[in-house]
């Protein structure tokens, strides 16, 4: 029996965020629905169990991942049906957002099952904020495709004239910057965030080659928000 103050709804399927980096930036809300939540679907069960303990929640975690969701959704639906309250959590961030969530939540609504998302950290935010690139229209782009299709989507975003946020691995930045120069110039301003809230958070801000000439010359490490200055018009 959970020792939570939190009432939770029966056959309702919550959403909840958890820190990107830090641990303190848990909300109070969220703790106390992970705690009177029946079951939590979690991206990793080892990454998610960290920060169970970190806040002593003991509900059962099941995996939930992108390699089997089309498999147990399914089954998931039926638990929710059956009376079960249920959260989905993610290894950083927020459901749905470049990770597990969005095929649930459908099909949750298609059964007319309750869903709410809880408010809290996803990533491009802060980076977004951090940048000093317009952030009043933006458009989220997330991880571009790796190999068919990328240069596509990159010649695309040329003559986009919102702000762009794109996720990428720290593998993968320094040939994104390129890519990005060869399609939009070296003087597009861009911003690079890597690390967000934890001890080495950085931003570098600049052109697209003083930026690239930053990670190209250093060993890029953890989870990069790239944030890119739209097409101006002449």
């Amino acid at each position: 029996m959970s020792d939570s103050t939190f009432i939770t709804q029966q056959s309702k399927l919550y959403l909840v965020p958890t820190p990107v980096g830090n641990l303190g930036d848990m909300t109070f809300r969220a703790v106390e629905v992970l705690k009177s939540v029946d079951l939590i679907l979690a991206e990793d069960t080892r990454t998610s169990r960290v920060l169970m303990q970190h806040y002593g929640i003991s509900t059962p975690l099941q995996s939930y991942h992108i390699f089997n969701e089309h498999r147990v959704v399914d089954s998931i639906i039926e638990k929710l049906q059956g009376g079960t309250t249920i959260a989905i959590v993610t290894d950083a961030g927020t459901p749905g957002i470049s990770d597990p969530g969005f095929l649930l939540v459908r099909e949750a609504i298609n059964n007319d099952i309750e869903v709410e998302c809880l408010p809290g950290a996803t990533a491009f935010v802060p980076a977004l904020i951090d940048s000093g690139i317009p952030c009043d229209r933006f458009v989220f782009e997330g991880f571009l495709p790796h190999k068919k299709g990328r240069q596509t989507a990159i010649r695309q975003l040329a003559e986009e004239s919102r702000t762009m946020i794109i996720y990428e691995s720290p593998f993968r930045l320094v040939k994104l910057l390129e890519q990005l120069i060869e399609v939009v110039g070296e003087e597009r301003h861009v911003s690079v965030s890597r690390e967000i809230s934890k001890l080495h958070a950085e931003t570098v801000r600049g052109t697209l080659r003083e930026v690239l000439s930053v990670f190209s010359s250093k060993e890029v490490k953890g989870e990069i928000v790239v944030i890119l200055a739209g097409k101006q018009d002449v």
